[in-house]
């Protein structure tokens, strides 16, 4: 036999091994999905259905935040199954929820989120038919054992007539034709099994996905929060030009002009002379200050140098209240995260210091659940709110680029938390 003829015999030997290994581990990952999804979808979908029954007594103000917590864990973990186990990708599309909401609002946050709904209406139907089509590929290759045992004698021990699918057993023949049917049996899983379990996990990216209604919204949100980071920008950039031009441009066009006169009056009046230099010196350091303060304005060097801590740190050493910073970040986020981050908190402990009428500011920063979170607090009269004319506004369209969100807690009184959320990963 030719190399050529044996390699090509190995391949093919090769590639029915693993096809049977794909098939073993696919009965495997199907039966062990059948028996643990099944007691834990009936939990998921019972829990939260006697939590919203309980919301009239009050109880589920309480409980159903943390049953439906519960219940989007285990969905994230048929996810991830669903992505390593079957290539099927199903991304989770949850809105939003506040870390410091009430319990009021965390509820009924998380009950107007129609990814609530889509998860509930997924359980019963991974009970019944994601249940069989896990299960299947296992009955596939489980059954026709019985078959064989019957072909090997045990049809003897068996009530006459005993059925192995459609054949009647009751004597040596029909149990030939029972191990017949269960040779069959195996070559349909042989080419069926793998494809019953990933039609299980393409039914459950059918129910789980957002619907096309749901991307619209999703896309109209995009559409929105990119308009907002254009006009954001273009107004930074008319900032920068007029501060360029009233501010530092203008000093150094009149230094200009007193060099130009000094250039005249050195040697007819070198007094006059010198008090127009001291005057252009002045007039230099002043014009490098704005510089320095506008290019800190566009992205401070210390941000880009120590990241968000040190930054905001830095930033609170400046303010005329006493600030207390808290920093809890085991890495660093993307840049334009981190600068949307500080200009955010930039912002709100401006509005701090101008008008709430503070002594005492208190920031957070942490990484949590995939989430950069800040909180902003101070001891000031209170009164803040998120509106039309609002500094908050401004801060909630920066964030809203990256998907953030801010709530704000500001009584009558004080004190006032400002919260911030920024999805993002750490490096």
């Amino acid at each position: 036999m030719s190399p050529e003829a044996g390699s090509g015999g190995r391949q093919k030997g090769g590639g029915r091994e693993r096809r049977t290994k794909g098939l073993l581990k696919g009965a495997l990952r199907g039966l062990g999905l059948a028996l643990v999804s099944l007691p834990l979808s009936v939990m998921a979908f019972t829990l939260p259905l006697v939590s919203i029954a309980l919301l009239p007594a009050g109880v589920g103000i309480v409980t159903t935040p943390y049953v439906l917590k519960w219940a989007r864990t285990y969905a994230n973990w048929r996810r991830m199954l669903a992505a390593e186990w079957g290539g099927v990708r199903i991304p989770p599309a949850y809105r939003p929820v506040p870390k410091d909401a009430n319990p009021w609002a965390r509820t009924f946050g998380m009950l107007r989120d129609p990814a609530t709904w889509r998860e509930l209406l997924w359980l019963p139907v991974d009970m019944t038919a994601g249940f069989v089509t896990a299960l299947l590929p296992a009955m596939l290759l489980l059954y026709p054992l019985e078959g064989f045992a019957l072909a090997a004698g045990l049809w003897r021990v068996m009530p006459d007539p005993y059925w192995y699918g459609f054949v009647p057993v009751g004597d040596q023949a029909s149990a030939l034709g029972a191990g017949a049917l269960a040779l069959g049996l195996v070559l349909f899983a042989h080419f069926l099994s793998p494809r019953v379990l990933a039609a299980h996990f393409r039914l459950t990216r059918a129910v789980l996905s957002p619907s096309p209604g749901e991307l619209e919204e999703r896309v109209r949100v995009l559409t929105e929060t990119r308009r907002d980071a254009v006009d954001t920008s273009a107004a930074e950039l008319r900032r920068i030009e007029r501060d360029l031009h009233d501010g530092a441009q203008a000093r150094l066009v009149a230094m200009g002009m007193d060099l130009g006169t000094i250039e005249a009056l050195l040697d007819k009046d070198p007094e006059k002379a010198r008090e127009l230099i001291a005057q252009a010196r002045k007039s230099s350091v002043e014009a490098l200050s704005e510089l320095r303060e506008l290019v800190r304005g566009i992205h401070p060097p210390v941000l880009a140098e120590r990241g968000l801590g040190d930054a905001v740190r830095a930033l609170a050493l400046r303010l005329p209240v006493a600030t207390e910073v808290s920093v809890d970040l085991p890495g660093r986020a993307q840049a334009p995260v981190e600068s949307a981050a500080y200009f955010a908190v930039s912002e709100v402990l401006t509005n701090a210091v101008k008008h709430a009428e503070a002594d005492r500011i208190w920031v957070d920063l942490h990484h949590a659940e995939g989430c950069l979170r800040v909180s902003v607090t101070d001891n000031g009269k209170g009164g803040a709110a998120i509106g039309a004319g609002s500094g908050l506004t401004g801060v909630e369209r920066r964030l809203g680029t990256f998907d953030g969100i801010l709530a704000a807690s500001s009584p009558a009184g004080g004190p006032t938390m400002v919260t911030m959320e920024i999805p993002c990963e750490l490096s």
